[in-house]
């Protein structure tokens, strides 16, 4: 009988992926996925555009806020890229000048689509509570639904649902209403 042992993907098998991917490892697992979609990519630039003045800049907001699209986590042995990120300023008061980050941010932002959400669900959130990632938001930007998770201990507790053009507070950025609508691009142009 022949055993085969599946050793673990490295970092340099991460690195070697084409630019046209996104590549994680978690659990030793290598996992690429396609670049976002337009509409989930349009999605996230929007939310860090509305986030980044009132929370990054302090502009109309408390500020005390990093806020990054798509960065590298080297967090324990997994390397993750959410789609965004977050940390307090008081946790990290500057940013490091690396191409990754090893502390564990404080809010995360991911962008379901049918090909990513039961990596982001069943594999992704698990390392985040490991990690005490305060908040992860999960949004479907084609069904227009932004889910928002609180970490309570050792468990992810639905601090937030909602859907389609709300007008809404969500945790940790309560302190600014957000309006839904604006991160969902329209499938087609208008019946004239």
């Amino acid at each position: 009988m022949t055993v085969t042992v599946k050793k673990p993907a490295t970092y340099q098998d991460l690195c070697a992926l084409p630019e046209t991917v996104v590549g994680e490892l978690v659990a030793g697992e290598l996992v690429a996925s396609p670049r976002p979609a337009n509409r989930h990519a349009g999605a996230t630039t929007t939310l860090v555009g509305e986030l980044s003045g009132p929370f990054q800049w302090g502009r109309g907001g408390p500020g005390g806020w990093w806020i990054f699209h798509e960065p590298e986590l080297h967090l324990g042995s997994d390397i993750l890229v959410p789609d965004l990120a977050g940390w307090r300023r008081t946790r990290m008061p500057v940013y490091p000048d690396e191409p990754f980050f090893t502390l564990a941010p404080d809010w995360v932002c991911e962008a379901l689509s049918p090909s990513t959400a039961s990596f982001d669900r069943v594999k992704k959130m698990p390392v985040y509570m490991r990690e005490q990632v305060g908040h992860v938001w999960l949004i479907e930007p084609v069904n227009r639904t932004l889910e928002v998770f609180r970490r309570e201990h050792d468990r992810w507790v639905l601090a937030g649902n909602y859907a389609g053009d709300q007008l809404i507070r969500a945790e940790p950025f309560e302190a600014m209403e957000l309006s839904l609508e604006m991160l969902w691009y329209p499938s087609r142009l208008p019946a004239r």
